[in-house]
């Protein structure tokens, strides 16, 4: 992704500040005592909050011998030099546990901000379903954005897209020149509020938007939000995770699941070519039946492969351990 779209991007985002970066405990990889109560299940992919009680103790105390073994994995990868540095968030979607490892390490977010865009798209669509059918031209001089990962497709240049056709391309395919078409047509002022209200602190961003600004705690509240219909209605909370659950790259976090096995998820990637520096990250929901779970996992080292079989192998361990 360009430096100018990103920057472009995280300029509008800056002004969102807020309630997901609340303090941690003084322990931060102990599970969070918290219990949830839901809507009976009439959703493929959202299962809305209906209240929760952080009072609650949680009895999930084997969350421990998990976490203790994805460290010890972790460590080999560093200490062997196959990678720098490795973060995971993972939380129980039925009633609140959850666990981090370095889930407060800072990466860049890459193409995992295509998933706020799209949520603001759905969030305008709320009071004008018509949006999500307006026309918009692919340019044929619109900027190539390399891609380490190409799109199966890529938009025609000159045809009309509609905005619901360029949402499909930018989290399907991840496809850089969907996302900067959305970008370009959205109000920024829209996009401000929207940010505001979804409440993720980047604003280290205003200083280096092309930087180290995301942990992995905080950017999978994204996901917590559509899985819970909290800031979208169920109806395109629903949607957004349809989508994100076709997407066509399924090398990382979904190649630790067994393949009957629905994820929504959406994967990013950041390579530095001053210092050869190469960050890739994977993050959604599993729909394992009866324990769906979050799973976010962000690496940073000098080679993709590397960086991608790691978050697949996690995935692997974390999907064995639940299942």
């Amino acid at each position: 992704m360009t430096k100018a779209l990103l920057s472009l991007f995280l300029g509008i985002m800056i002004y969102a500040t807020g309630f997901f970066s609340a303090t941690l405990s003084k322990n931060p990889n102990k599970i969070n005592p918290f219990t949830e109560s839901r809507l009976p299940a009439g959703y493929k992919y959202i299962n809305p909050l209906l209240e929760c009680d952080t009072d609650a103790v949680s009895s999930d105390t084997n969350l421990d011998q998990l976490r203790n073994s994805i460290n010890k994995y972790i460590d080999s990868k560093i200490k062997s030099k196959e990678l720098s540095h490795v973060s995971v968030y993972y939380r129980d979607m039925n009633n609140g546990p959850w666990f981090g490892i370095n889930q407060n390490e800072l990466f860049s977010p890459a193409s995992l901000i295509k998933v706020p865009l799209m949520i603001a798209y759905f969030k305008l669509a709320e009071s004008d379903p018509s949006i999500l059918s307006k026309e918009v031209v692919a340019s044929s001089s619109a900027d190539q954005i390399a891609q380490n990962i190409v799109p199966q497709t890529t938009l025609i240049p000159d045809q009309k897209y509609t905005v619901l056709q360029l949402i499909n391309s930018l989290i399907i395919q991840s496809d850089n020149q969907a996302y900067y078409l959305l970008l370009a047509n959205i109000d920024n002022q829209f996009l401000v509020k929207v940010f505001a209200d979804l409440g993720v602190d980047i604003s280290l961003g205003f200083t280096n938007p092309n930087g180290d600004i995301l942990s992995v705690k905080s950017y999978a509240s994204f996901f917590r939000i559509l899985y819970n219909a909290s800031y979208l209605s169920p109806k395109y909370s629903e949607t957004a995770l349809h989508i994100l659950n076709q997407s066509q790259y399924k090398d990382s976090l979904v190649a630790g699941v067994d393949p009957s096995i629905s994820v929504a998820h959406k994967y990013g990637e950041r390579s530095y070519l001053e210092n050869n520096v190469k960050q890739f990250h994977d993050c959604g929901i599993v729909y394992l039946p009866g324990k769906p779970y979050l799973i976010c996992i962000m690496t940073r080292g000098n080679d993709f492969k590397t960086l991608t079989t790691t978050i697949r192998d996690i995935s692997q361990q974390i999907f064995t351990f639940v299942k």
